[in-house]
């Protein structure tokens, strides 16, 4: 490929093909994602221990300290706060199923979210709190003027400072609205995560020194159940609207709308943001924040569930009508067209290859990953966001999924899954049990031939019956 190709093709997102070769440790070592988990890694690590040191430190009020947190009350807070992260994790990588981001850009996300996001945020609004002269009690990150002012607007940037990360490094993978909004839930998650622990751990040890908090495991239980399942999707919900943003932005070629989109998307988060913390700061009693919750966030809620979901079924009818494109130009077939813009044909048919073999199978995923690219590198160039840079990565996809078809199960309809053949084996696993557990035979011994009493055998007088035999005699 010559160098203006290659800038070309930098210029647009698109992939050069340049690989590292060689055996596999010489390749993870030369991938520069390897090094990407490896350094944001290490800083996730020291954004969650310069987290733990500042929480476990003695606060000083008038009249004396509050303790700080402790190691089993974050322990412990941690397993009440895993169930809800776990259920983000599962039904969001459910989502990304059209063309799936990297698992490395899920952990990019989850993590910041979880450690860098949070200790931005908790180093922010302390010192905005104290700057404001706020007093909240112990800890004056809890006022309310900082709650509602000033928290959702730092959260809602910090939160969503790894998607613009993500954009800028490689946008060519952000193809959907359902690719902004699973990043950006992953990260909400991670931040919801942390701040569950750090508000349990506080719920411990408090109940720990003060006699008026009552029944302090009824306590931790309620306080449970609202953070934890009644009101966790508040920070997916919010940083969601910044990911719909971005990824209207990256997906046009209007350079008004690439800077207007993540920005409205930001208010929006921001504004959501101040109106949930301005109900939960005000509204004391359970009775008014029931009536809030059924009858303005769970709507809310189910608003935004439902066109998550139609978001599903429109990247499958955009499927169809790109690769109806290259069914017209005669490059695929009708039944490309149909299998690969079903999901459910697809998992039928990375089935069916499983029970051929994992050769078939891995023939069978590449052949579908590079389906997918090819749709959504039409899509792009369609949209304008992709010159004609794109047509020769169109040619290589092409030529790769000729190359996998012969391998893979391009069209299940038809196709059964083959079972193992669990008699036969049942069967010849008692055959040779019952070998092994029969006794040996000795050893037969050859029988000496007689040498005398007749002619020898295969002479012309022997006879198999011996003439000497005969009835009786009187």
């Amino acid at each position: 490929m010559t160098e203006p190709a290659l800038h070309a093709r930098r210029r647009n997102g698109l992939p050069t093909g340049r690989a590292a070769s060689g055996p596999l440790g010489r390749r993870v070592l030369l991938d520069p994602w390897t090094w990407v988990f490896v350094l944001f890694t290490g800083l996730y690590a020291a954004c969650l221990v310069w987290q733990y040191q500042l929480l476990i430190r003695p606060v000083p009020v008038e009249g004396g300290e509050v303790p700080g947190l402790n190691w089993p009350a974050i322990r412990d807070s941690a397993k009440l706060a895993f169930p809800t992260l776990a259920i983000w994790i599962v039904l969001l990588v459910w989502l990304d199923r059209f063309r799936p981001q990297r698992p490395l850009f899920w952990w990019l996300a989850l993590g910041w979210g979880g450690s860098v996001a949070t200790a931005a945020s908790l180093l922010i609004n302390t010192w905005a709190a104290q700057q404001m002269n706020i007093t909240g009690g112990p800890d004056p990150y809890r006022g309310a003027r900082t709650a509602i002012f000033v928290a959702p607007f730092v959260e809602e940037a910090t939160k969503a400072s790894v998607l613009f990360a993500i954009a800028v490094a490689y946008r060519y993978r952000l193809v959907s609205k359902l690719s902004g909004v699973v990043l950006a839930a992953l990260s909400a998650a991670g931040f919801a995560f942390t701040e569950n622990i750090i508000y349990y751990a506080r719920a411990i040890v408090y109940s720990s020194y003060d006699i008026n908090v009552g029944d302090p495991e009824a306590a931790l239980n309620r306080l449970v159940l609202m953070r934890g399942y009644l009101l966790a999707f508040g920070h997916p919900l919010f940083t969601m609207m910044i990911g719909v943003g971005l990824l209207v932005a990256v997906r046009t070629h209007s350079k008004v709308v690439r800077v207007l989109a993540p920005l409205v998307g930001y208010l929006a988060a921001a504004l959501l943001h101040m109106l949930f913390n301005t109900g939960a700061t005000f509204l004391q009693s359970e009775t008014q924040q029931l009536l809030v919750y059924f009858l303005v966030v769970l709507p809310l809620v189910l608003t935004a569930a439902v066109w998550v979901v139609r978001q599903v079924f429109v990247e499958g009818r955009r499927h169809r009508e790109r690769l109806a494109d290259f069914v017209r130009f005669g490059w695929l077939t009708d039944a490309d067209a149909f299998v690969f813009s079903r999901q459910r044909s697809r998992w039928r048919a990375a089935l069916i290859a499983l029970s051929r073999g994992w050769r078939c199978l891995a023939a069978t995923l590449r052949l579908q990953r590079a389906v997918t690219e090819l749709v959504y590198l039409r899509d792009a160039q369609v949209r304008g966001t992709v010159d004609a840079a794109g047509d020769h990565r169109a040619r290589e996809l092409l030529d790769a999924i000729a190359a996998l078809r012969p391998q893979a199960v391009d069209d299940p309809r038809g196709e059964r899954v083959r079972l193992p053949d669990v008699r036969g084996a049942v069967a010849q696993l008692r055959e040779r049990v019952s070998l092994w557990r029969r006794p040996s035979q000795p050893e037969l011994q050859p029988v000496p031939q007689a040498t005398s009493g007749g002619p020898p055998v295969g002479s012309p007088q022997y006879s198999p019956v011996d003439p000497r035999w005969g009835p009786p005699r009187p």
